[in-house]
């Protein structure tokens, strides 16, 4: 690591970062590559990780998303870093669901592959898993990859994992309509949040979609971790929630609201 940054130089780099270099592997529904909304986006890898035969298996992804959410996270991240190298590895399935070995698997596959930064829009809920999930999460730390991960919809002081490890930048939904804002809440383990209430997004099909929650604000923050990577490429996971708290702004009561306004 050469010398410390301030914290000029770090909001400097995310305003002028642009994510080039810094490759993000999104595992989620799979990402629809002809989508009119994606620029013809060009996928590093393009995966799906699924039962076979009793066992997991990797197998090509064809450019699909089973369900829309994929493409939909793609399609934020690209919005605010559209100069970083994507990465689909599909987990979740039609109706949007998964299970802890096919994710393991997909974490693993992106760790091998190098990947500097692993989306994770989705969480599980059920702690028999949480070992299987910090097994990845702690090679991930070690490796010096950023884990970015949404937390629960229904109450972020619900523990879902792998939001709920200290060492991955946890994000939640805020009010605010501004794409690159983000906030900081203290005592907490998700600890940021971004714009995720009633955002225009691209969905399978070629559609358009407004939709709502945890997951359409995480991939913001690994937009934003992928402008500053992309100026300072050897920050660790350790040192970028550092710089992230201090530059953030503070999540009040107000802006924790998810729609409307304050009093």
């Amino acid at each position: 690591m050469p010398h410390w940054i301030n914290l000029e130089q770090a909001s400097r780099a995310i305003q002028q970062g642009d994510g080039t270099g810094v490759s993000v592997a999104i595992l989620d529904s799979g990402i629809e590559v002809t989508h009119p909304g994606l620029s013809g986006i060009n996928l590093v890898d393009d995966l799906a990780v699924v039962p076979l035969n009793h066992k997991v298996a990797v197998v090509p992804g064809n450019g699909l998303d089973v369900f829309g959410h994929g493409t939909a996270v793609a399609g934020i991240l690209l919005s605010l870093a559209p100069r970083c190298q994507v990465g689909s590895i599909r987990v979740l399935g039609s109706h949007n669901t998964s299970k802890t070995e096919l994710i393991q698997r997909a974490a693993q596959e992106a760790l091998d592959r190098g990947y500097k930064i692993i989306n994770c829009s989705f969480g599980c809920a059920l702690q028999a898993q949480v070992l299987r999930y910090k097994s990845w999460v702690d090679e991930a730390y070690l490796r010096g990859v950023h884990v970015v991960a949404a937390c629960s919809n229904d109450d972020f002081r619900t523990p879902e994992w792998p939001a709920y490890f200290s060492s991955v930048i946890a994000v939640d939904i805020t009010r605010t309509e501004e794409d690159h804002l983000f906030y900081y809440r203290k005592d907490t383990l998700v600890e940021f949040a971004s714009k995720g209430v009633d955002v225009k997004v691209p969905w399978s099909g070629g559609k358009e979609k407004i939709v709502s929650g945890s997951s359409f604000a995480a991939p913001r923050l690994a937009a934003i971790l992928s402008r500053l990577l992309s100026i300072y490429p050897e920050i660790t996971p350790i040192q970028a929630k550092s710089i992230l708290h201090r530059i953030a702004k503070p999540l009040t009561e107000c802006s924790e609201q998810p729609a409307g306004g304050c009093a």
